[in-house]
């Protein structure tokens, strides 16, 4: 451990060196990159000065301890203390998710169970908006497809986290990334006269919010089509072809926007999508390369492949990768989803933590 402990406080000086150079920012790209290193970083070197203090408090206490016991038991604090600062160093040199302190786009889509599963997929978006505003982070609709009863067929969500990510601490793609997944819903639907329990699906998708540098898109490479909004039930949204449908052609990705009445702003929208799929397309390649991916989301419906369980007739939610289960459905369906994601974050951490050989020091 003492040995990354070094390579790292080595990189964070030479970051802050490059970042001190004027010529680092004639490239957008390059500045950015390093100014994110530098703030991930920051956490490790902040604790770093913290074990060094710990530890020199820790030899004064012991030496003044040969001379007077009342020092013993300060020394046995500062021995739990220095053990309790290497366990959260241990936890920050594991490599993390490189797109943790990014923003996300959230997608929600519509699966098995008809007019049923589209209502609960509207519950999922009232949900995350709900945890989003507990959270202070903004939210903005890029792309709606309602359906007739008042739910969604599908939406996407760009989820923006105000300010700047605390140095060490994950950003909203870090705290949401684990939500991808099919979500599975058991409940009495309102189209149902007989009361009989019925089971539907939504999945949902979470992606890193690309920026224009990460993801360079040749506009040769698109095609685009213009064609006329429409809502549920086939009605008109508007008289003009404002909604845009992007083809990225060298992959086949599909994206499709009509929430906004200017085709610019639609445009954009697809764009901002279509950028983020693309990162993740390049993200997931990379890490196959590398080594078979731990947790991958979901992204077929069928409900037996489930990530999680809201059961209204218990008022559970069981979350299936990791065993966890609590009886306040109606309190998580408003946004207080963070033990349940304090349960699965743990768990990654724990995951990787065993795959990281502890070198000592």
């Amino acid at each position: 451990m003492a040995s990354a402990l070094e390579k790292l406080l080595a990189e964070h000086a030479e970051i802050e060196k490059r970042l001190a150079d004027p010529d680092v920012h004639n490239d957008a790209a390059e500045a950015r990159g390093l100014g994110r290193r530098y703030a991930e970083l920051a956490a490790v070197v902040e604790l770093a000065r913290e074990m060094e203090h710990t530890n020199g408090e820790l030899e004064t206490a012991r030496e003044l301890a040969t001379e007077d016991a009342s020092f013993r038991s300060e020394v046995a604090d500062l021995e739990a203390a220095i053990a309790e600062q290497r366990q959260r160093l241990r936890a920050l040199l594991v490599p993390a998710d490189p797109d943790d302190s990014r923003d996300a786009i959230l997608e929600v889509k519509a699966g098995a169970g008809g007019q049923e599963s589209a209502l609960f997929a509207g519950d999922l978006l009232r949900m995350y908006l709900r945890y989003a505003e507990r959270r202070g982070w903004k939210t903005e609709i890029l792309d709606a497809n309602p359906s007739d009863l008042g739910g969604y067929r599908d939406i996407s969500v760009a989820v923006k986290y105000r300010g700047q990510v605390p140095p060490g601490q994950p950003g909203v793609y870090g705290r949401l990334r684990f939500e991808g997944g099919v979500h599975r819903v058991q409940r009495v639907p309102v189209t149902e006269s007989a009361g009989r329990i019925h089971t539907s699906a939504a999945g949902v998708l979470v992606m890193p919010e690309a920026e224009d540098v990460d993801v360079e898109i040749d506009a040769n490479d698109l095609r685009i089509d213009v064609f006329r909004s429409s809502g549920p039930g086939g009605q008109s949204v508007n008289t003009t072809d404002s909604a845009v449908r992007i083809t990225h052609m060298p992959t086949g990705v599909v994206v499709s926007c009509q929430n906004e009445k200017s085709q610019l702003q639609n445009k954009e929208s697809a764009l901002r999508i279509l950028r983020a799929r693309l990162l993740t397309i390049a993200r997931e390649k990379a890490e196959s390369e590398k080594s078979a991916a731990r947790a991958s989301q979901v992204r077929t419906l069928d409900r037996s492949d489930k990530v999680r369980t809201y059961n209204f007739p218990e008022n559970r939610i069981a979350d299936h990768r990791v065993g966890y289960k609590a009886h306040n459905l109606e309190q998580v369906l408003d946004g207080e989803l963070d033990d349940v994601l304090d349960a699965l974050v743990a768990a990654d951490l724990a995951e990787r933590l065993a795959e990281s050989p502890d070198e000592g020091g």
